[in-house]
């Protein structure tokens, strides 16, 4: 198993190559233009005419690297190319650059959001699967019964619904009606304990809801279909309990789908808490990202954008090496 999954990382590194590619290009290719802005703002503050605003941009370029042509600046971030002041810096020298705003190290803005983002995330994916995957096997158990139905309209109704319209209502509506609404600050976990997992419940819980309709769904559909076999007839047949049909049979035959679906989802929710980060008011990389967005900061942007890259490769390769675990049948050469 460890060679295939190195083998898999290093199929990985053209994919990631290639993402960096996009990545670089369409940040660019954005409405707006950082210079533009910081010129405007030094204009509306200090005045001045054409030909001071003219020396102005040329000055801000200069100073944020954006006066080279685009490969040369693309270089410069990958660290292939040495920078205005000679030195090779860059994302293979694990290096994220500089914030175009604050000229901070992009690492330092990142490093204290990720484990809100990230917890926030694994919260969502418990509450997901903690919900969809027993409701979906009784959905399948119990196929064209009214708790059938039940549970098919409730999917529905989560996968009709978006997120950030329920983190909304819920924010809103208490507020009005009781005068409650969560807090604004962030909990450290080292701090208080229950006063973090309590912080973060109600926003992971309206994401993991949110997210549960399809699991929901794609449950019931592969365990309909693992119960149509002839060995679930054969296991019947034997006169085995309920229980021992569902557990050791049917539901081990359909953990592969749902390991697959898992790797794929906790990046997406990572992407996903971007809003939901913003309405509550939790300073993790969602938040970040949607503030560099405002303000056209190319180099956090695309850091945050090449961190959920890997997050998806490595999610991935993780729920590939998850197979041989779920299913000793499966065997890596």
């Amino acid at each position: 198993m460890g060679s295939y999954a190195i083998r898999r990382l290093v199929l990985a590194v053209p994919t990631l190559a290639l993402t960096t590619i996009v990545i670089f290009l369409l940040i660019r290719l954005m409405p707006g233009d950082i210079v533009d802005a910081i010129v405007i703002e030094l204009a509306a503050e200090g005045g001045g005419g054409a030909d001071a605003v003219e020396e102005s941009r040329a000055l801000i370029e200069r100073e944020l690297g954006l006066d080279v042509p685009i490969l040369t600046q693309y270089a410069r971030w990958l660290g292939i190319a040495p920078r205005a002041d000679g030195e090779v810096r860059g994302i293979l020298q694990a290096h994220l650059g500089l914030s175009l705003r604050s000229r901070k190290p992009v690492v330092e803005l990142i490093a204290p959001r990720l484990p809100v983002t990230i917890q926030l995330s694994l919260m969502s994916l418990a509450i997901t699967y903690a919900v969809a995957v027993p409701i979906g096997i009784y959905a399948a158990v119990r196929q064209d019964t009214l708790g059938d139905y039940a549970t098919r309209s409730f999917a529905i109704l989560w996968l009709a619904v978006p997120a950030f319209w329920v983190a909304t209502m819920v924010m809103v509506f208490p507020a009005l009606w009781w005068g409650w609404s969560p807090p604004i600050f962030l909990i450290r976990f080292k701090e208080d304990p229950l006063g973090n997992i309590g912080m973060f419940l109600l926003p992971a819980f309206i994401m993991g809801l949110a997210s549960s309709g399809g699991t929901m769904r794609s449950t019931r559909t592969w365990m309909l279909e693992v119960l149509r076999q002839d060995y679930i007839r054969t296991a019947w047949s034997k006169g085995l309990r309920e229980r021992a049909v569902l557990v050791r049979h049917a539901f081990k035959n359909t953990l592969i789908p749902i390991v697959t679906a898992l790797g794929i989802q906790l990046p997406l929710l990572i992407g996903g808490a971007v809003i939901v980060e913003s309405i509550f008011q939790l300073p993790g990389m969602g938040q970040l990202l949607l503030s560099a967005i405002l303000q056209r900061d190319y180099t956090v942007v695309s850091a945050l954008l090449l961190i959920s890259s890997i997050a998806v490769v490595l999610a991935n390769v993780a729920a590939d090496l998850a197979y041989g675990v779920v299913d000793p049948r499966i065997r890596y050469q």
